[in-house]
This record gives structure tokens, C-alpha cells and sequence, in this order.
């Protein structure tokens, strides 16, 4: 039977760019001709997407997964944690909720579902010739390493080599790197086969001495130096750079900027054209005069609801809204602007909410998520967008509370709204979102050519695969791929 070799990368800590290096060797192993797939068996994140089979998974590996030129599976990601507070998340497994934990009671639950992982693990190394595998946060975390299922746990489960990854643009790089192999037991060790060092900016050559120090002092080689890599490639990380308000350009969109913010990346099409601005706001001073303002996704409506109101910021778009200033809300933002949020059964703490009453629509929760894939042609759009009407559209919608929509996109004046996430991602959508910014402006736009969404993710993958190939040692690793653990 055929079984896939594993190749694992892991990091120092959370957000050294364990997600991109992964993505980076999917499209390397691809392009060198294997049938390779990503895996993360337990991912933590509010970024995630809805397959064909309406099974939910997260976002950074259907990213790997479309670097490896495959069709997003939830087998690439059987456990999804989606944090709802500061201590509990809503657990899903192999697609479907199972409800929501505190992070004590799922520490202690967490172990029940390694079958499911190898499951899954089993089904992708069956028909690949290659699997890698993303870690999660660091494997020197020593209080969360009983029971460890994402990490050396993992690794050890399926008898995969390691990758450490430590990220020198936070400094400290080399005590990173030490500091978390010094922390491993001695059997972890051995199946560290390479460090790498991401995101330098700089001469290589300047690294050399440390290089060798590390080496005497760890006794494992450095697979490679990566450069610090400007491609615009969704992030799923909340510390990503995306989220800190920016300068504003000719066209200025403000993005709310919610504390339980989920898929933000829904709108990175809008910000592919030179003369716009797309900025993620959390404070009334940051709003400034906008030309459009968008509500996105959020995992904890009610609660998000009320932070906008308690921030001023609730007000402050009542008053853009007033001036005719265009608002978008996806999701619970578009649940934000309705007039009602009602919890009959506790999904998100009970009882009536006000809200905005921007949309004339009310919505109801529920325990049961709606997860669907959706397409479709514009139609009917009146104000300000009506340039949509008769362009095809096509996402995917991930919810839990139900408005009664008639048709894909609601409208009421200059408000805006759609359950639909990627609504902006089909080619001519964002064009003529921005090309009605600018003539509400009285501004001509002038896009420099044609936006392919899809041509154009191709390009930033094989750019981000071009500069991780030619920084590290591929003939060194397709070895460690080859001799295993």
C-alpha cells in the first residue's frame, strides 16, 4: 500500500511562519512533481472555510493545500478550535462542531481523539507521496506537552522528521532555537533533523559565526537562512500585519477591526489596486472620513456588538452611515446591522440584543451552524454598488444565527450586507466595488490592468516557493525526507 513520507515543520513560538514555509515546500514537492498534502492536526484560529462537502477547516491549509495544487479537505485539518472567549473555544472535529470548551476541560479531552487524527492522517499518506505537516505554537511548551497531539506528540504518532523554525525579525533567534531543543527530552532531539531560520533581512554571511556556535552547541545543521518574503498570501494568524491601521490613499476603506474578528481576509481583494486604502480600525480616532466602512465576521456576535458600542465606534459609523457613506457587513456584521439579534437557546449567552438597525432584518440563533459552499449572479442591487448586478460571485457561508435573506446581498439605502464570505474574490467583483468608490468621489478609476484572482495567487505562490527553494538546502532535505526518523 502506498504510504506518503512526512516531512514536519515546527516552530519557536507561535507566528514564526511555520504556515508559509509549509505552504512554500507544498508548492516546491508540487512543482518537483509528487503528489504532496498539507496536515495540522489540531489548528487553533477564527480564519477558517467550508469545503465542498460543507465540512469546516481552517484556513492556513486550504492555502497549502492550494499551493500543492489539491482541492481543500477537512482530512488536512480534523481539529479546529475557534476561541469564542479568553478560556474556551468551539471544538470541531472532522468538519463538525462538537460543541464549546473551556481550555481545561478540552486539555483533558483532547486525547479521545487521536483516532480521528491518524484517521485522517492515514487517508492522506495513502494517496500522497508526501505530507507536511504544520506544528502549532512551540514544542517547548512543557506545561501542554502531556498528551501532546500537534507537536512531538504528532510527530512521533506518524514517525515524521522535524524542521525547527525560529524567525530572527523578533531577535533572539539563536536562544529561540537552543532554548527549545535544550527543553525537549532526548528522544524528541533525534527527530530534530534541521533548524531553519526565517525572515531574515540582511547578509547571510553575517549569521555565519552564530550558525556555527549553534551547530557545536546543539549538534543539528542548519537547513537554510529564508529571507524575510514580501507575498501577498492569506495570513491566518491574528498577528498579522494586515490588522494595524495603515495611511489612507485616494480610495480609503475602513475595516472594524472586531476582538473576535474571523475571516478578515475575506476582503484582501479590495486592497490589490494602488489607489486604495484598506485599513483595520479599532478606535473612533483611527475611523477618520472613509469612503466605505466594512463590518466583517466575527465568532462572538452579541459580545462584539456590544465592544463596538462601548468603544464609540457603533456611533461614529451610525454618523458615516447617515452622510451616505457606503457599509458593508459579512456575517455578523451584517447580523450587527440588523435591527434584532435574538438567542432563544443560549448559543451565545441569551436573551435580546438591539442592534444597529441599519438592515431591516432580524436574526435568531440557533445551535446548528449553516456551512455551505454558494455561487451565483448578482441581481437586483440598487445605490451605490448596483455596478455588480450581472457579475458572478461565489463563497462560502459559515454561521450560526438565521435572518431571513431573500436574496445573496441585502441592501437598505447605502447598507449593505451578505452572510457570503469571499464575496469579493470572483474577478470584475472588486473592480467595481472600487470603481464605484471613485466615481461617488468624482474620480475616474483607472485600474492598471485586469485583476485574475486566481492567476495571481498562482504568481505568489511559485514567488514564495522560488525564494524558500533558493534559500534552503532542497537536496539536504529531500535526505532527511528520504532516511526519515
Amino acid at each position: 500500500m502506498k504510504r506518503a513520507k512526512p516531512l514536519m515543520i515546527q516552530g519557536t513560538m507561535s507566528n514564526v511562519g511555520k504556515s508559509l514555509l509549509c505552504a512554500a515546500l507544498c508548492r516546491i514537492f508540487h512543482q518537483d512533481g509528487y503528489a504532496v498534502a498539507p496536515f495540522k492536526s489540531q489548528n487553533m484560529a477564527l480564519n477558517s472555510f467550508i469545503t465542498r462537502e460543507g465540512l469546516e477547516m481552517g484556513r492556513a491549509q486550504v492555502v497549502q493545500a492550494q499551493a500543492a495544487g489539491i482541492e481543500p479537505s477537512v482530512l488536512m485539518n480534523p481539529i479546529l478550535l475557534k476561541p469564542t472567549t479568553d478560556v474556551g473555544s468551539q471544538v470541531i472535529v472532522n468538519g463538525e462542531v462538537r460543541g464549546n470548551m473551556r481550555a481545561v476541560d478540552y486539555f483533558r479531552y483532547k486525547k479521545s481523539l487521536i483516532p480521528d487524527i491518524l484517521r485522517s492522517y492515514d487517508t492522506l499518506a495513502s494517496q500522497n507521496d508526501i505530507i507536511v505537516i504544520e506544528g502549532a505554537g512551540s514544542p517547548a511548551e512543557i506545561n501542554l506537552k502531556a498528551d501532546d497531539i500537534v507537536n512531538m506528540g504528532l510527530a512521533r504518532m506518524v514517525s515524521s522528521p522535524v524542521l525547527l523554525a525560529g524567525d530572527i525579525d523578533r531577535g533572539g533567534v539563536f536562544a529561540q532555537l537552543y532554548g527549545t531543543v535544550a527543553l525537549l527530552e532526548p528522544e524528541e532531539r533525534r527527530m530534530v533533523k534541521a533548524t531553519v531560520i526565517n525572515k531574515f533581512r540582511g547578509d547571510v554571511s553575517i549569521l555565519a559565526p552564530g550558525l556555527d556556535q549553534l551547530y557545536d552547541l546543539v549538534k543539528i545543521p542548519c537547513a537554510g537562512v529564508v529571507p524575510y518574503i514580501r507575498v501577498d498570501i492569506d495570513d491566518e494568524d491574528s498577528l498579522s500585519e494586515r490588522l494595524t491601521a495603515g495611511a489612507r490613499r485616494e480610495i480609503d476603506i475602513a475595516v472594524v477591526s472586531l476582538p473576535r474578528i474571523s475571516n478578515f481576509t475575506d476582503f484582501s481583494p479590495l486592497s490589490r489596486f494602488s489607489g486604495v486604502s484598506l485599513r483595520y480600525v479599532r478606535r473612533v480616532d483611527q475611523l477618520g472620513d472613509p469612503d466605505m466602512i466594512i463590518l466583517p465576521g466575527t465568532k462572538s456576535t452579541i459580545s462584539d456588538l456590544k465592544w463596538l458600542r462601548q468603544s464609540g465606534l457603533e456611533a461614529a459609523i451610525l454618523k458615516e452611515a447617515s452622510r451616505d457613506v457606503p457599509v458593508f457587513g459579512i456575517c455578523g456584521g451584517l447580523q450587527m446591522l440588523g435591527e434584532v439579534i435574538s438567542d432563544p437557546e443560549n448559543a451565545e449567552g441569551g436573551g435580546e440584543t438591539a442592534g444597529m438597525g441599519l438592515l431591516p432584518i432580524r436574526t435568531v440563533f440557533s445551535p446548528e451552524k449553516t456551512r455551505a459552499q454558494t455561487s451565483g449572479v448578482f441581481s437586483g442591487l440598487e445605490g451605490i454598488l448596483s455596478g455588480l448586478n450581472g457579475l458572478a460571485f461565489s463563497g462560502y457561508e459559515i454561521h450560526m444565527g438565521q435572518s431571513g435573506l431573500a436574496a445573496p446581498v441585502i441592501e437598505s439605502g447605502n447598507v449593505y450586507g451578505s452572510y457570503i464570505h469571499g464575496l469579493f474574490d470572483e474577478n470584475g467583483v472588486a473592480e467595481a466595488v472600487v470603481s464605484a468608490l471613485y466615481r461617488r468621489r468624482g474620480l475616474v478609476f483607472s485600474p492598471e490592468t485586469a485583476f485574475d484572482l486566481r492567476s495571481y495567487r498562482e504568481g505568489e505562490y511559485d514567488k514564495l516557493a522560488r525564494a524558500v527553494r533558493e534559500a534552503l538546502d532542497m537536496d539536504f532535505i529531500y535526505r532527511i525526507l528520504e532516511e526519515g526518523v
